[in-house]
């Protein structure tokens, strides 16, 4: 990238500076410090809307409205037929057949299917729901970083969609939907003329699976309303396509003199400097991670106390957790549980149920989705790092295969259900179904399993901390998805970057991108992104 010979006094006037863009790839910078020619002729529309993501997504969000319809339809018939205490049966097997009944193994295949289920719901109107507040931060100049914390981060207005108060109604109905779907699923006897059992299977109770309905659709109509409520610049996941189209609609303007700056360095007076040896950490980079990684291990925490006080009443009662009692799901072994049952099932008695199981999965649900944000802003940077790799950095990335193909991604989307599916084992509420009509409400706390689920929270939160702990290593200034920091970073667009050395200078020299492989940065060099005759601003 060759430089100007001769720099013009209109090179260097501010005012050009602001018209800075995003251009498309072969597009020459008449300064190292790409300083973009000016005026509107030059600006081009290069950054990716991503039309692929919105159609997944709007997918998604259809599938979702389809199966919370369903879910209300069967919850109605079934209250209709029934009533608040009636269920439906999937399967049913007569009990004469077989002493080896698989009911309760299908119990809990079932359930982790309706979790896995949830998820994929929940996803595909969060992602909707995260595009639209992303928009909506930038239009009120509050956007910093490509990844938010989705419910606690919020737009101006109450009534706005992404305002504090539907997002704090979203963060209710999320809770909602997975308490809902450990209540769903259940073991259904039939009874022959002498009240004998003579048939078991699993059945779906009507009125939780009402509310799971209610709770995803209303979280429909959220996702929706956001979409409709702001001008979505684009749908990409991409922090560049983002930085791009901040940068193409005059909402972010670049910072001359950062080449070389990180995103930590956002505090100080920028301006020249060396290349560093390793990179902060997203720790230190981004604040909200922080929060993050210490809910997770305030989780833990709670789920180790939750796990001890049950083991100690459990034992009061003469039923200790012993290492033959010990294991994944419950067995007919499992004698170490605290329990407490209810024999009038109405709407009181749901109600409690569901406040039961709300508040102790709510740190578990939060957690998890206050995860996403750890995992999307390492993401971003790998994103970013492979700019001084071989193949380079593309620009426009698939959002379907970002989950796959990225290890840290596919972890959380594997954990969210089996986390929540380990739950229901640990916090089991069960009943006794005859004729499809529940007679017995019962709830079982399970030792074994509340610390099976205590080990597993170990190791995702271990995992998550090891990464946002984790420093990158390398002179390319790291940037975890901020924005600002990227469109400093980047001087020229292309679908496929490389970053590096592009120009020797005195006293100062340039590092950027480009189309083509760069050569290493050098270690003992100053980079300022200056060109000849622009001012020099020491730090």
């Amino acid at each position: 990238m060759a430089a100007s010979s001769k720099p013009t006094e209109e090179d260097w006037y501010p005012s050009n500076l602001l018209a800075y863009d995003a251009l498309p790839a072969h597009q020459a910078f008449d300064s190292p410090i790409s300083d973009a020619k000016s005026t509107a002729d030059i600006r081009a529309d290069f950054y990716d809307r991503s039309l692929t993501s919105r159609r997944y997504a709007l997918v998604g969000v259809a599938c979702s409205s389809i199966f919370s319809c369903l879910c209300i339809i069967a919850g109605i018939v079934t209250l209709a037929n029934h009533g608040i205490a009636g269920v439906t049966p999937l399967s049913m097997m007569d009990l004469k057949e077989s002493n080896m009944n698989p009911s309760w193994l299908q119990l809990k295949i079932f359930s982790l299917i309706l979790n896995l289920i949830v998820t994929l719901c929940t996803e595909s109107m969060g992602f909707v729901h995260g595009i639209s507040l992303r928009s909506v931060l930038a239009s009120e100049s509050r956007l910093r970083f490509n990844t938010n914390l989705r419910l606690l981060t919020a737009a101006r207005g109450w009534y706005n969609p992404n305002g504090v108060l539907l997002n704090g109604i979203s963060a209710i109905l999320l809770i909602i939907s997975y308490s809902s779907a450990s209540l769903i699923v259940y073991m259904d006897d039939q009874l022959n003329s002498e009240t004998i059992p003579v048939a078991e299977g699993v059945a779906v109770a009507g009125f939780p699976l009402l509310i799971l309905g209610v709770a995803l659709l209303l979280q429909v109509m959220i996702a929706l309303s956001g979409m409709r409520a702001v001008k979505i610049l684009t749908w990409s996941s991409s922090p560049f396509d983002l930085t791009a189209a901040l940068l193409h609609h005059t909402q972010l303007t670049p910072t001359t003199f950062r080449c070389m700056r990180r995103v930590s360095d956002l505090d100080t007076y920028g301006g020249p400097a060396k290349p560093p040896e390793t990179q902060p950490s997203a720790w230190h980079a981004h604040p909200s991670i922080r929060k993050v990684v210490i809910f997770l291990w305030v989780t833990v925490v709670a789920c180790a106390v939750w796990a001890a006080l049950v083991m100690y009443i459990s034992d009061l009662y003469g039923l200790p957790l012993t290492l033959g009692t010990w294991s994944l799901l419950q067995t007919e072994q499992s004698n170490a549980y605290f329990s407490y049952y209810m024999t009038s099932v109405n709407l009181k008695a749901w109600t409690l149920f569901f406040v039961n199981v709300a508040v102790i999965q709510a740190p578990l649900t939060l957690g998890l989705h206050c995860s996403e944000l750890i995992v999307n802003v390492i993401r971003d940077e790998r994103q970013w790092r492979c700019a001084t790799g071989r193949k380079g950095l593309r620009v426009a990335t698939n959002p379907l295969k970002s989950i796959f193909t990225h290890p840290i991604c596919l972890v959380l989307f594997i954990a969210k259900p089996f986390l929540h599916w380990m739950f229901a084992l640990s916090f089991s509420i069960s009943f006794i179904a005859f004729d499809e009509i529940v007679s017995v409400f019962f709830v079982s706390m399970y030792t074994a399993q509340i610390w099976n689920l205590c080990i597993a929270l170990v190791i995702f939160a271990c995992f998550l901390t090891f990464v946002a702990l984790r420093r990158p290593y390398g002179p390319q200034p790291a940037a975890y998805g901020h924005v600002q920091t990227l469109a400093n970073l980047v001087d020229e667009w292309s679908p496929v970057m490389w970053w590096g050395h592009k120009e020797d200078g005195i006293p100062y020299c340039h590092a950027g991108t480009s189309d083509h492989p760069l050569p290493d940065v050098k270690m003992d060099c100053v980079y300022a992104g200056s060109g000849p005759g622009s001012p020099v601003f020491l730090s």
